[in-house]
């Protein structure tokens, strides 16, 4: 069973930084993208950031210019870089690979969401 196993969340001060990683685990057959996701305080999950295997990045408007997705050396992980944090940018930040054979064009999320990890933005 493919699962999402989400780390690097925590309390930050405004201004200040944070490196989300995210490892997917199980048969995987193909990743085809990944990405990060976040859920705010009373507010639908939104699609943050995309990365797909020729490394080509996608973000929300809201996160554009101070997060930075990328992939690691092994392909079934994936990190987000996160800088200028504000205080909107708290939730709870998950992470999804979009396995189908040929991908798309747009990110489909393939496996379950897992348990995400928090991150507070506060003074």
């Amino acid at each position: 069973q493919v699962q999402l196993v989400e780390s690097g969340g925590g309390l930050v001060q405004p201004g200040g930084s944070l490196r989300l990683s995210c490892e997917v685990t199980g048969r995987i057959v193909n990743i085809n993208a990944m990405a990060w996701y976040r859920q705010g305080p009373g507010t639908e999950r939104e699609l943050v950031a995309t990365i797909t295997n020729a490394g080509y990045t996608n973000y929300a408007p809201s996160v554009k210019g101070r997060f930075t997705i990328s992939r690691g050396d092994s392909r079934n992980t994936a990190y987000l870089q996160m800088d200028s944090l504000n205080p909107e940018d708290t939730a709870t930040y998950y992470c999804n690979a979009d396995l189908r054979p040929r991908g798309g064009v747009t990110f489909y999320a393939s496996v379950p969401f897992g348990r995400g990890t928090r991150v507070t933005v506060s003074s």
